[in-house]
């Protein structure tokens, strides 16, 4: 009896100890497992995360190069277009200038007519330099209605074809009336006023229609 006393308290203590150490085990293990499970849960789903991240960001690249795309391409459609109209204009300046050319070439009665006005013009501001308005007079005529002045506006009237050109035959007829009507008047100061105008718009017309140069080889 006392022998089976004394393993029981002998062996209680193992027991003890050893059920202790098996439960804090399994206790161990199922913290363990549980903590795996949580960090596998964890992994999975940042993988998955990540996935989606990465899926996203493709769908993203994706869109914004077909958006770059379509625009490259409208661009290319735009600067074709431009290419076309450039090219089209070009072509059209290009025969503007040649049928001009033809124009000047064929007017040969009304490039002595303008001839003609330069050498007036020429006189005449070489009298209104000199103070000399009678001589400047016997240049210019009376009025606006004489043969020369005649002559010269049907030349204005075949060799104009824009609206800058005959705006400025408009100016050049406007100044060349109160030229007329100055030196009639003996009015110096106006006569200088008017003969400067008269010329200046004249050069621009020359130079806007091409004449000017023509004029030159004459």
């Amino acid at each position: 009896m006392a022998k089976s006393l004394l393993c029981s308290s002998t062996l209680n203590p193992f027991f003890s100890t050893t059920l202790s150490s098996s439960a804090s085990s399994k206790k161990t293990q199922i913290v363990y497992s549980g903590n795996s499970k949580n960090q596998t849960s964890s992994l999975l789903w940042n993988r998955r995360e990540l996935s989606l991240g990465f899926m996203s960001s493709l769908v993203a690249i994706g869109l914004v190069n077909n958006d770059r795309r379509r625009q490259d391409a409208n661009a290319a459609i735009l600067e074709a277009d431009d290419d076309e109209e450039l090219l089209e204009k070009v072509k059209q300046d290009r025969k503007k200038r040649i049928e001009r050319q033809a124009v000047l070439n064929s007017a040969v009665k009304e490039k002595g007519y303008l001839q003609d006005l330069v050498y007036k013009l020429s006189k005449v501001g070489q009298a209104i330099e000199n103070n000399d308005l009678p001589a400047a007079g016997l240049v210019l005529g009376k009025g606006i209605d004489t043969e020369w002045v005649k002559t010269v506006d049907l030349a204005f009237t075949k060799l104009s074809t824009s609206p800058e050109e005959n705006t400025e035959v408009e100016a050049f007829n406007s100044s060349l009336a109160s030229l007329i009507t100055s030196v009639n008047k003996n009015d110096i100061e106006s006569s200088k006023l008017a003969f400067v105008s008269s010329a200046g718009a004249f050069e621009k017309w020359t130079t806007l229609t091409g004449v000017l140069e023509q004029l030159k080889g004459l």
